[in-house]
This record gives structure tokens, C-alpha cells and sequence, in this order.
């Protein structure tokens, strides 16, 4: 039976490097260097005095949003991380992450509202893995209201089952990973500046499904991290910093540039084609 035909791609973009079919979920050995968080945390520590040296922030509000499974105190260090720098840093106060059950989006959409009213200014929004999701939704559902986006390891490409945590979300969301619909629509790049910082040694989710389809307003930062770890790593912290500095009237790529290039790498479009 003959696949149907694929849209065409612009002359200008690469092949694809493989089918987003062939993508699998990170192997065993990823998946044990997960345990190498504390040690991120306490990279973290040590690198505090020289983080809290980086330029201050502008005070604009930042939300922030748990991965799956996780609540607000997995992200304490990272909002504490932001506090110091001069932002009004908040939890996303929805308990654990468990998918979007019934009221938790409208709980978000009503959260972003109050918060930009309460600033009177957009809000930038911070998701890890899952959180990820509701950032990159809530930024094209309010736009109006969203400076920037800025995601850790978030599932956003690729097909869900290319993630060690799948069966875990079906689980506790009690909805089917496998919605074409719900899939093409989770790809969308946000209207806003929208930053993935990911990472291919991520034991969780695939580093594919991390990447961004190519916008002017989208960019790919890769950073050595485990999943787990992401929001207190140092290297993570120091992107997201730099990101929030952004004003989004004028926004540009981050710069992997100079000393920066023996720590980061920039990742242009997404490195597969969408299923057929």
C-alpha cells in the first residue's frame, strides 16, 4: 500500500535526517545517567555566587510550570534563581501535574490574565517538560499577554511514545498520547520569542522532540543536563537568564558564539519529517 504523499518542503531547507516514525524513547544507559540530578543541584550551589553576578532583571513577571508528575516545589530553586535577579517569580499553584485535567487549563488561562493585570505588562512563561506544554499553548492562546516562552526538555515534537514518561501520563491523565490532531497542534510554534533548551543526553524524553520547526521567533539551545536536573542546571540557568534579558521588540538568537560555543550549541529546524 503506497504512503500518501508529503507535503513539499521549502528549496531551501536540509532533508530530513530520519522519519519521525523511526524516533524511540531514550535507552536504558540515558535513563540511568537521570541520576546524576543531585549533582546538577549541587553544581547549581556552587555556581550561585557567579550566577547571581549576571545582569538584573527588568522585573517583568515570570510563571513557571512542574513537569509531569512534579508541583511547584521541584521548581522552588528555579524561581528562587529568578527572584534574585530582579523578577516576580511565580509557581503555577495547580498542585501536582498530572496532564490537563478538568479546570486546570482555565485555572492557567485565568492565572496568566490576573498576573499580567496585576504587573500590567506581558508575562514570560517558564515550562519544564510537561510544563513546557502550557507554557507553548497559553503563549498562542494569549499572546497578547505573553512576552516569551521558554521551554526545558518539553515534549512539543516528535510523537509522545518517544518519551519514557507516556505510559506514566496516560496513566494519571487518562488520555491517549496517539491524537494526530492534538499532535500537529502541540507543534505549532507560539507566536512570541520561543526558546527550547534541551538536551541529547535527556534519559526521558528524545532530544528530537524538543526542537522547534524553524521561525523567525524560535531557537534550539542544547545543553549538557539530564532531564530530571534541567531546572537547576547551571548551564540551563544561565540560557534562561540571558533569554528573559530579551527585549522581545528586539529579540535575536542566542549567541553559542566565542567562550559560549564550548557550552552551548543552537539547533535550527526540527531534524525529521512529520508522519504521513
Amino acid at each position: 500500500m503506497k504512503s500518501k504523499s508529503r507535503m513539499p518542503r521549502p528549496p531551501h531547507a536540509p532533508p530530513p535526517l530520519f522519519h519521525e516514525a523511526d524516533l524511540r524513547a531514550p535507552n536504558a544507559l540515558l535513563l540511568l545517567l537521570e541520576g546524576r540530578a543531585p549533582w546538577e543541584y549541587a553544581a547549581m550551589l556552587a555556581a550561585l555566587p557567579w550566577l547571581k553576578r549576571l545582569p538584573r532583571g527588568d522585573g517583568h513577571p515570570v510563571i513557571v510550570f512542574p513537569g509531569l508528575g512534579a508541583a511547584d516545589i521541584t521548581t522552588a530553586p528555579l524561581r528562587s534563581f529568578l527572584q534574585d535577579l530582579g523578577y516576580s517569580a511565580y509557581p503555577w499553584k495547580q498542585g501536582f501535574n498530572f496532564g490537563p485535567r478538568r479546570g486546570v487549563l482555565d485555572a492557567v488561562r485565568q492565572q496568566v490574565q490576573r498576573i499580567a493585570e496585576r504587573h500590567g505588562e506581558k508575562v514570560s512563561l517558564i515550562g519544564w517538560s510537561l510544563g513546557g506544554l502550557y507554557a507553548r499553548e497559553m503563549a498562542k492562546e494569549l499572546p497578547q499577554l505573553a512576552r516569551c516562552v521558554i521551554t526545558l526538555g518539553s515534549p512539543f515534537s516528535g510523537h509522545p511514545r518517544a518519551t519514557n514518561a507516556w505510559r506514566f501520563y496516560e496513566m494519571f491523565s487518562g488520555q491517549n498520547v496517539h491524537d494526530p490532531e492534538l499532535i500537529a497542534q502541540l507543534r505549532g510554534v507560539p507566536p512570541v520569542p520561543t526558546t527550547s533548551i534541551y538536551s541529547r543526553t535527556d534519559g526521558v524524553v528524545a532530544w528530537q522532540c524538543s526542537i522547534n520547526d524553524e521561525s523567525p521567533l524560535a531557537e534550539n539551545i542544547e545543553v549538557h543536563a539530564s532531564h530530571i536536573g534541567m531546572g537547576m542546571n547551571p548551564l540551563a540557568l544561565y540560557a534562561i537568564a540571558d533569554r528573559l534579558q530579551q527585549n522581545p521588540a528586539t529579540w535575536q538568537r542566542f549567541d553559542a558564539q566565542g567562550a559560549r560555543r564550548w557550552f552551548y550549541k543552537t539547533t535550527g529546524m526540527a531534524p525529521f519529517a512529520a508522519a504521513s
